[in-house]
């Protein structure tokens, strides 16, 4: 190469090296500063994509942690407060197998007795209504599967988890029916002697001189005691059950033959029996019990209604199509994942006393808030509806439990696990690395200074032309 003054190529390439090495200083710099070797897409364009991507993974991940830890706040208020029902209704279950104590028991042990069940019935209703997390109500039956008739003669007990969201027609084709009896009208004037009725084994003493209409308030005086009613249909004295469904009998004899100036009901021991509901609901046939309709298959599964008295005749329901039930599913969902859809659903159904221990076969009770301990029979159906509602708590908690503990815990251990392997994955791809980074700017500081003084070198060779002018 020539000795020449107009261009110094030397110069220009001692430029263009020290320009590079000074660029690669610079991002050595930011990445040992910042801690980041991918801080721009220009840094490494696949690597950025793929970062990112996994860096709003990382954030759902701990938010799902988080979402799942939550979840897990809200089961255990929901358990703890069916803990406390829980414990209430053994005390309930207690002072009924006391009232069935009837040998000892008088009338004034058992009416306290019933005081103290129907206040815990009360609590137990407080508690289901007033427990929340924040402000969601959990034990209201708004966070499960709910019911609703369209027709004021239905009432909904309850649904289970079983029942699938939808509208379920609901048809009667036998009515429920209370125990009934009567005098056949043989009673058309006054009593001319005393005479001694007994009603279900209790003995209700008629004087003399009693109408028609005295003799049916003395037996209303005992109904407590008989869970029967007596009523004047057309002249006719009519006793009926109170309660409905084959559990519902009378017993019926007078010490007197029957006869115009007798109570009419005669000296022959009169029977009833009643008759369980029987229907579908959904199309699907429904078990009956007393005037409560429970669907245990298909579609309606879980599904508990009661039906009215028939507003013309109080011994019987109504019969026929009876309108329908529309369940909605209210159940809690929670985002336990990362991505889309990734979700769990709990659903935590109506514990209300009327919606506990419902449908008992051969109860005169259709669930809990209804149980009565003053009789001997009251006390022993009473008995088998606790336990009904005992069990349908502890079902509840089982399930709960087993969501808390199989979904929502393991499930969280589990994103804790993917959240590390991700971050380590995301620190692989964009995470300086010291040892190599240190290194690499030592040499490009080194090239550097190298290249500053090679460049001062290069722009003194057009002095040596000067040598030779002279």
């Amino acid at each position: 190469m020539g000795l020449t003054i107009a261009n110094n190529v030397a110069s220009l390439n001692a430029q263009n090296n020290l320009n590079r090495a000074n660029q690669r200083l610079t991002t050595s710099v930011e990445r040992l500063s910042s801690g980041l070797k991918v801080n721009r897409g220009a840094d490494g364009p696949a690597a950025l994509v793929i970062s990112e991507k996994q860096r709003a993974q990382i954030a759902g991940l701990k938010q799902a942690i988080e979402n799942s830890e939550k979840a897990v706040s809200l089961v255990q208020t929901a358990e703890g407060a069916l803990g406390e029902i829980n414990a209430l209704l053994v005390k309930v279950r207690s002072l009924a197998i006391d009232s069935a104590n009837t040998g000892i028991n008088d009338e004034d042990a058992l009416a306290a007795n019933q005081a103290e069940i129907a206040n815990a019935l009360d609590t137990i209703n407080r508690i289901a209504n007033n427990t929340q997390f924040l402000t969601k109500k959990l034990l209201d039956g708004s966070s499960g599967i709910s019911g609703t008739a369209s027709s004021a003669d239905v009432s909904v007990l309850g649904v289970s988890n079983d029942t699938v969201a939808g509208a379920y027609d609901v048809v009667v084709t036998t009515a429920g029916e209370r125990a009934t009896v009567n005098n056949g009208g043989t009673q058309t004037g006054a009593l001319t002697a005393a005479e001694t009725l007994t009603v279900n084994g209790v003995a209700i003493s008629l004087e003399v001189g009693f109408t028609q209409a005295d003799v049916i308030d003395r037996i209303n005086e005992f109904t407590a005691q008989t869970g029967v009613v007596a009523e004047d249909v057309t002249g006719t004295t009519r006793l009926y059950s109170t309660e409905f469904g084959s559990g519902a009998t009378i017993q019926v004899v007078s010490d007197t033959a029957a006869g115009a100036t007798t109570s009419g009901f005669g000296n022959v021991t009169l029977n009833d029996t009643g008759v369980d509901i029987a229907g579908t609901i959904g199309g699907v046939a429904a078990t009956g019990s007393g005037i409560t309709l429970t669907a245990s298959t298909g579609d309606p599964s879980g599904i508990s209604i009661t039906v009215a008295a028939d507003a013309g005749d109080a011994t019987s329901t109504y019969t026929g199509a009876l309108g329908n039930i529309s369940v909605t599913d209210n159940s809690l969902q929670f985002q336990i994942g990362p991505n889309a859809y990734q979700t769990a659903n709990v659903s935590i159904n109506r514990v209300n006393p009327g919606s506990l221990g419902v449908g008992v076969a051969d109860n005169q009770f259709n669930n809990l808030d209804e149980i009565d301990v003053t009789t001997a029979n009251g006390a022993q159906d009473a008995i088998s509806v606790i336990d009904a509602a005992i069990d349908d708590i502890t079902t509840l908690r089982g399930d709960l439990g087993a969501f808390q503990q199989n979904t929502l815990s393991s499930t969280a251990n589990n994103l804790r696990t993917t959240l590390e392997n991700t971050v380590n994955a995301e620190s692989v791809i964009r995470d300086t690395d010291f040892a190599e980074e240190i290194a690499n700017f030592t040499q490009q500081q080194v090239l550097v200074q190298a290249g500053t003084s090679v460049l001062g070198n290069a722009n003194q060779l057009p002095q040596l032309v000067l040598s030779l002018l002279g």
